[in-house]
């Protein structure tokens, strides 16, 4: 068995405070990377995701182009309530339209991910780290009664989200959950959930996705990968904390210390859940994702300054220079997109 959304996660950039994570947007090179995914990793679907609605646009309608399902997915950072469903709003509009040109073909839209930890309004904090620093920080028993009340919010907008995209969208709506959030699936035509395994999960990861499954609606995992240093498969969702912070812009700027690059233990991983998925009936796998352009590769000088390392994508960006295995990409396939391209060609 093998899913039937054979998916990758396409990012177009991610807007924090005013600033975005992907500088340089080229049309051309949208359409080059896309038609890679569905012709080199034999993806039939991939998720759009992102800050930007004329971007998510764009690279939706060249997605549609090429016949893959597309799922519209804007994802709100720091943003409050009120500005999160005018996006969704504006976006659900354009979905609609790439729906009816395209003639009915496959669009879902996701309305938002992870909103409770990424943005204002759902829990106490004015960053990921301060709102997940401050609920860890809970002793259990106020962390749950707290879980308990940031699920609460997120249902009651989830709602009125799903109002705001339904008068304007007419095809299939999901949102991309952290299980932490217990979300109320009754408005949502699919179960989605960033998903990415542990250690600490590892040994029920299959058995929380078979009952994910047994719920009843087809069920999409849109968040699982590792990243390509040693140990970073045991860190699961965590992988990413190695990466140290400018104070003032936000950018990316060194590791927080000596790692060990390690491609291969990200392919297994991969393929491992992949295989999960596929024997326990998930309906749609997206993986996270495709290239980061924020976080080049630099194999040369202080290993600390390559923060590929530390990112799940699949395929790692150069700086200055084009790759050998597609010398019209300013990127190099890892192992992990080998991995990829053969379990969703078998």
């Amino acid at each position: 068995m093998q899913v039937r959304a054979k998916g990758m996660t396409y990012d177009t950039g991610f807007i924090r405070r005013g600033e975005i994570s992907r500088e340089r947007f080229d049309p051309g090179v949208v359409r080059r990377e896309l038609a890679i995914i569905r012709d080199d990793l034999h993806c039939n679907a991939v998720q759009i995701i992102g800050g930007d609605p004329d971007r998510l646009e764009l690279a939706a309608g060249y997605a549609a182009e090429l016949g893959l399902e597309v799922w519209f997915s804007p994802y709100p950072l720091e943003l409050g309530t009120g500005e999160i469903l005018s996006l969704f709003a504006d976006c659900a509009e354009r979905a609609e339209r790439l729906r009816k040109d395209k003639d009915g073909a496959g669009v879902v839209f996701v309305t938002g991910v992870e909103l409770s930890i990424m943005n204002q309004g759902f829990m106490p904090g004015d960053s990921v780290d301060e709102r997940l620093g401050l609920l860890l920080s809970q002793p259990p028993d106020r962390r749950r009664e707290q879980l308990a009340e940031v699920s609460a919010r997120v249902n009651d907008f989830l709602r009125k989200a799903v109002a705001v995209v339904r008068e304007r969208f007419q095809g299939r709506v999901t949102y991309a959950a952290i299980p932490a959030e217990r979300v109320d699936w009754t408005p949502f035509d699919i179960i989605s959930v960033e998903l990415i395994r542990n250690a600490e999960v590892a040994g029920q990861y299959r058995e929380g996705v078979r009952t994910l499954v047994a719920q009843g609606k087809p069920v999409a995992i849109t968040g699982f990968g590792s990243a390509a240093y040693r140990g970073a498969g045991d860190r699961g969702a965590r992988a990413m904390e190695i990466i140290e912070y400018d104070e003032g812009t936000g950018a990316p700027v060194r590791l927080n210390g000596e790692y060990v690059r390690d491609e291969a233990a990200q392919a297994a991983d991969l393929r491992e859940v992949l295989e999960i998925f596929g024997t326990e009936g998930v309906d749609g796998a997206f993986v996270f994702l495709f290239a980061l352009s924020n976080l080049p590769h630099r194999p040369n000088g202080d290993s600390r300054l390559d923060l590929d390392m530390a990112s799940p994508a699949i395929v790692k960006t150069l700086e200055g220079r084009h790759g050998d295995t597609y010398p019209d990409m300013a990127w190099e396939p890892k192992a992990a997109f080998t991995a990829v391209a053969e379990c969703y060609r078998s």
